[in-house]
């Protein structure tokens, strides 16, 4: 059994195993890379983009930032990392942005107003997103004073997301990547970007409905059909009521 068991030992390779082929840019196994489906050459936008990203986001697997960031020109989406803003890694890059006239927070307050409403002509505008659940959106608000001063915006007119393999809470969250695309194409008066910028969403979902995964509906629509599996908790219900007070209900 000794001699068995060294013979099994000496014959495991020192090479470490071969692992699938991955992507420079996007980073994912190249047989379910979804670079092809980005802008070519990138987009190029006046705004920029600035997303705040809590540190449970890098986590994801299948987060949509990277998609932002690689469909648009170098330097127009910068992401910071972080639970509040500035801090020691990013205060002095960010603090400039921050104290900008021009820089515009994407925040459903009671003072935010419609991005549509927003004098576009005035621009180019840096347009800042927190990149989290709702919770830790929250939270990093909160945590955040810098965040507290600057002009506060919404979208309107968000539709439904297409990231159908996953569970949005309402029928009017958006992933990271199709909140920024539809700002942009406000901002910029170019309907066409947000289907141009979501397109690596769209391979990315079809892969993965092709290979098992099932379409997500949202937690909303699951309550609203009676198809929920689980009593709904306290922070479901507020958000729920809080998105029906917003209008966002009809969606």
């Amino acid at each position: 059994m000794e001699d068995d068991a060294w013979l099994d030992l000496v014959g495991i390779s020192a090479d470490p195993p071969n692992r699938r082929d991955k992507c420079e840019k996007c980073k994912r196994p190249v047989v379910v890379c979804w670079c092809p489906a980005l802008p070519h050459p990138p987009e190029a936008v006046a705004s920029q983009i600035v997303i705040l990203q809590h540190p449970a986001e890098e986590k994801r697997s299948l987060r949509t930032a990277l998609m932002l960031q690689l469909g648009l020109e170098p330097g127009k989406c910068v992401v910071y990392k972080g639970k509040r803003f500035p801090n020691h890694r990013n205060h002095a890059d960010l603090q400039k942005i921050l104290d900008s006239p021009q820089t515009l927070l994407l925040y459903p307050s009671r003072d935010s107003v419609p991005l549509e409403e927003v004098d576009h002509s005035a621009g180019p505008y840096t347009l800042v997103l927190i990149d989290g659940t709702w919770p830790q959106a929250k939270a990093i608000y909160a945590s955040s004073p810098a965040l507290h001063r600057l002009r506060q915006v919404k979208l309107i007119a968000v539709g439904i997301s297409d990231y159908i393999i996953r569970t949005q809470p309402t029928e009017g969250c958006l992933s990271t990547l199709e909140t920024a695309a539809q700002c942009l194409a406000v901002l910029e008066s170019r309907p066409e970007l947000r289907q141009t910028l979501v397109r690596p969403l769209h391979t990315l979902c079809k892969y993965q409905l092709d290979n098992g995964a099932v379409e997500h509906q949202s937690k909303e629509f699951l309550l609203k059909s009676n198809q929920y599996p689980k009593p709904i908790g306290k922070r479901l219900s507020r958000l729920l009521r809080n998105t029906a007070c917003d209008g966002n209900e009809e969606t």
